[in-house]
């Protein structure tokens, strides 16, 4: 699962974006890896592991809710979450 985000364009702000990304990692855990910042530049990048999937995504639609009360939009999404879509 990845979902990229967006602020609206405005002149007096520059653009910023949020990217979620879930990834399975070798030992049957989950890693939902996100990276903040101001568009065309480098990113903060921040992990937090998970020992089961539902908990990751739980936490992603945390995130992804949180950013999209904030202003963001998505742009992008690939894959689909458990029990949606």
């Amino acid at each position: 699962m990845r979902i990229y985000m967006q602020t609206k364009y405005s002149p007096e702000q520059p653009l910023r974006f949020y990217h979620l990304h879930l990834q399975p990692d070798l030992l049957g855990g989950w890693t939902l890896v996100r990276e903040t910042g101001l568009q065309g530049s480098r990113g903060k990048i921040t992990r937090e592991y998970f020992a089961q999937r539902e908990a990751a995504e739980e936490k992603l639609i945390q995130r992804r809710d949180s950013q999209l009360n904030r202003g963001y939009r998505i742009v992008f999404r690939e894959g689909a979450l458990k029990g949606t879509d």
